[in-house]
């Protein structure tokens, strides 16, 4: 797994630098984003080669709002926003994360 893990609005800038990149923003106290997490970490496992961010919403909250803000999605949590060429193409929330609706918006982002 590619993953790298966004502390602030640097890391965050730095991730966008790959051509696609996979951000999923996590709340370590969220039961619902207990189970996006998996669903995340099975597409990860599927898909070792793609270059993915890890943002914990509660113990980096300001860069979890900073990227909505820089990015124009809306925040919530759990997220999966996918950026191609440092824009965001596609982006899901809460039960809509599951590994296979990410394996698609890869695919369809290729």
């Amino acid at each position: 797994m590619v993953q790298q893990t966004v502390h602030d609005l640097a890391e965050f800038e730095c991730a966008l630098q790959q051509p696609r990149m996979l951000l999923f923003k996590h709340s370590t106290a969220c039961p619902i984003s207990a189970a996006a997490y998996e669903e995340y970490r099975a597409f990860c496992a599927g898909h070792p080669d793609a270059p993915t961010a890890l943002v914990d919403v509660i113990a980096d909250r300001p860069a979890a709002r900073g990227i909505a803000e820089r990015c124009g999605v809306r925040h919530e949590s759990p997220q999966a926003i996918l950026f191609a060429n440092g824009r965001p193409v596609w982006h899901a929330s809460h039960m809509a994360i599951t590994a296979a609706t990410l394996a698609a918006a890869w695919a369809q982002h290729a």
